[in-house]
């Protein structure tokens, strides 16, 4: 058998196309003919338009059209917010602009001016005219207070609007320690540095769509949802994505605006969306308040957990990031209580963001935790270890497989924790005062909700392809799915090719919560090992091979080979001799949930920070991440995919921030000068590791996922390491130098 090929540091199968520019992103493809297309926004979070003066604007040259409300056409079925992991159409919000005059949030589309050039299109947006009847708006918590009531659902009715368990209140009345705090987060985005972009060109009744998407096969059936034509004729394609993290991961206005504009003009259409776009077109971390109360006894473990989120959604749809849920699964605790709130806004509908719920639900528990560690006198470790989950705390059912316990000891030896002063405020580094903290990590393993499926193709040549519509997001998808081929078939990575990112491929649902690997992977591997045992059964059915009459399952491969116990031959000799060109097989994944265990990701975080004494500057000087996955597909795109969520949890905990104007209703920051993202120079040293658990029972191949985990936990353990710098509890996000002075 070939050497293993899964869980080796292979180097990207697309870096070259990358680093030399050969790599063609969405925003630079151009087509014959091709026209342009700039969204107008609006500029009032509520009301309506009254009437929009496009006469300058088709003044201007180049400017070829300006289309309003009243120009495109009715979509043929209202979206439906639904989540692309279901493997349906996957709106991201429960409403579709430019169908009527109404404005429900700032940055809205109300007009699409399209242009022969870019320049064109992009000046002439600039001089429409629109007159607005202007309406109060509510975009603030503070705004809405009054008006937060308790869903019965949320996530697109995956989730409850509150869940528990227990007697909290009587697990409160009989713990003699307890803390109490109320946490703030400001609204995020996802800025990815390629922002979204859709190419649209018809030819006939046929749609070829460009999308940088997380699914071309959810883009797909959104269009096809809403512009009621069959799927089979709209062909989606998506070969390199510029980052996303949830920004591409449900579809948005803009594919099926560029499609409608596209029909109008008769020419192929591309349409990108502007950074300032970004955070008005493709949903956000909303910004959001929680209080959280934890009781425990004299010993520190634990009797009872209260957990409640207050959050903006939208008018339409009742979103709130899954933030609450954790902390019911995380340590052993009778009592629990969860409970979501929600203000109807002038906001589009927040949406995904790496790691969505447990970023923002982790900070809280574990800032509590460490909090809850100091009032017990106990090491923050130790803490946990004595509110360690044996079993699901939700359930009761054993966890498929878990490694917790050994990423808080492996971790704390990488991190040097041992013999750390529990004190905060008397270490010093000159005038910076230093500090430590830890935090646990914890992400769900998602279910694959339909059958997944891959393709492969041998040809007698010796070379193999393997096709599946799956989109790589920049984590190196194609490199694992090429990995998992090779090793599957017996063959050298430089004879196996991936096909992805189009839905003429066979399907694949969106990559997103951490699952891309599992649909992706699983359904490879169901692909090409039934491609293997296909050759390995015509071989030994053959009498003029010399495998004829062995027992397949007594047959191994190795470098293209077929060994049985009296012979060999290649893949390539079986076909030749036969006259066959090439053969195939097509796999189909069927993810069975096995509903006799609990599956998740666990993690633990460790950070060291200086704080100016005088200033309040905190520079992060050492993070150090270690994690149980399951099994790592490739070890170098698993530390990267780790480490740069781990650096995003630094970017939660220091940086990041949209600060919304409530006199206008819009973000007062909406761009890169203004928002801020870490840089080379605020990145300290950073130390990945996983502990590789063994976990047949997720799926055949053990994945669970790196995506996420890595961000998960981090800004607790930064805020953390604040308070035992400083002395200081920072109850909000990010954590400000005003808040530290």
């Amino acid at each position: 058998m070939t050497a293993s090929l899964i869980g080796a540091p292979v180097t990207r199968v697309d870096g070259r196309a990358k680093v030399t520019g050969a790599a063609t992103y969405t925003a630079e493809i151009t087509l014959p003919g091709m026209r342009h297309a700039v969204i107008v926004g609006s500029e009032i979070a509520a009301g309506r338009v009254v009437s929009v003066d496009d006469s300058q604007a088709m003044g201007e040259p180049g400017v070829l059209a300006v289309l309003t409300h009243e120009d495109l056409p009715e979509v043929a079925n209202q979206p439906v917010l639904v989540l692309s992991l279901a493997g349906t159409f996957a709106h991201g919000q429960s409403f579709f602009p430019m169908q009527d005059p109404i404005v429900h949030y700032a940055g809205q589309p109300v007009a699409i001016v399209i242009g022969e050039t870019l320049d064109a299109a992009t000046r002439g947006a600039e001089l429409v005219q629109v007159t607005y009847a202007e309406s109060p708006s509510l975009t603030t918590l503070d705004q809405g207070r009054d008006q937060a009531y308790i869903p019965e659902r949320i996530l697109a009715g995956l989730a409850p609007g509150q869940m528990g368990r227990g007697a909290v209140d009587a697990g409160l009345a009989q713990a003699e320690i307890t803390v109490e705090g109320t946490f703030t987060f400001a609204a995020n985005h996802h800025n990815p540095i390629e922002p979204s972009a859709s190419v649209a060109s018809w030819e006939g009744d046929q749609l070829t769509l460009w999308d940088a998407t997380q699914g071309p096969t959810a883009t797909q059936l959104t269009l096809a949802h809403l512009l009621g034509i069959p799927a089979s004729r709209i062909r989606v394609i998506t070969h390199f994505v510029g980052g996303s993290f949830g920004a591409k991961a449900m579809i948005w206005a803009h594919p099926t605006l560029a499609a409608m504009a596209a029909r109008i003009v008769g020419r192929p259409v591309k349409l990108v969306l502007t950074r300032e776009q970004m955070f008005s077109s493709c949903g956000l971390r909303e910004d959001n308040e929680q209080t959280i109360t934890l009781g425990a006894g004299a010993d520190g473990r634990l009797t009872a957990i209260r957990h409640h989120k207050l959050s903006i959604t939208s008018a339409y749809d009742d979103w709130a990031e899954p933030a609450l849920g954790s902390s019911g699964e995380v340590y052993a605790c009778d009592n629990f209580e969860a409970v979501y709130h929600l203000i109807k806004g002038n906001t589009m509908t927040p949406t995904f963001m790496r790691g969505p719920g447990e970023t923002a639900g982790l900070a809280v528990l574990e800032s509590a935790m460490d909090e809850l560690a100091e009032k017990a006198g106990l090491d923050p470790i130790e803490l946990r270890l004595r509110n360690h989950a044996d079993v699901d705390p939700v359930s009761g059912r054993p966890w498929s497989s878990k490694g917790l316990k050994e990423c808080y000891l492996r971790g704390a030896e990488l991190f040097g924790w041992a013999g750390r002063d529990p004190r905060p405020g008397v270490r010093r580094d000159g005038d910076w005062l230093v500090g430590t903290g830890m935090a646990t990590a914890v992400y769900p393993v998602y279910p694959v909700m339909n059958p997944q499926r891959a393709r492969a193709r041998f040809y007698a040549d010796g070379t193999a392809v393997v096709q599946t519509a799956a989109s790589d997001i920049g984590t190196g998808a194609a490199t694992v799915l090429t990995q998992i081929a090779a090793e599957g078939l017996g063959l050298p990575l430089n004879r196996v090719r991936v096909e992805y990112g189009d839905t003429d491929l066979p399907f694949l649902t969106a990559s997103v919560g951490s699952a891309g690997a599992t649909a992706g992977g699983n359904a490879v591997h169901v692909a090409v090992s039934g491609l293997r045992e296909q050759l390995i059964a015509q071989a030994v059915a053959d009498e003029a091979s010399p495998l004829h009459g062995a027992d397949p399952a007594a047959v191994t491969v190795a470098d293209g080979v077929m060994t049985g116990p009296n012979g060999a031959e290649s893949y390539g000799q079986l076909l030749s001799r036969n006259y066959i060109p090439e053969t195939e097989y097509l796999g189909t994944y069927h993810h069975a949930v096995d509903e006799r265990y609990a599956t998740h990701s666990f993690g633990a975080q460790f950070a060291e920070v200086a704080v100016d004494a005088a200033l309040g500057v905190v520079r992060v000087r050492r993070m150090a991440g270690v994690f149980a996955p399951g099994r790592v597909l490739n070890e170098r795109t698993a530390r990267s995919q780790l480490m740069g969520g781990m650096l995003w949890g630094l970017s939660q905990a220091l940086l990041e921030a949209s600060h919304m104007d409530p006199r206008y209703g819009r973000w007062a920051n909406a761009s890169l000068g203004d928002y801020l993202l870490p840089v080379n120079a605020d990145v300290p040293d950073v130390i990945v590791e996983t502990v590789e658990v063994d976990d047949p029972v997720v799926n055949p191949l053990g994945i669970k996922g790196v995506g996420e985990i890595g961000m998960v936990g981090m800004a607790a353990a930064i805020a953390n390491a604040v308070h035992h710098a400083t002395g200081r509890r920072v109850r909000s996000f990010p954590i400000t130098i005003e808040s530290l002075l």
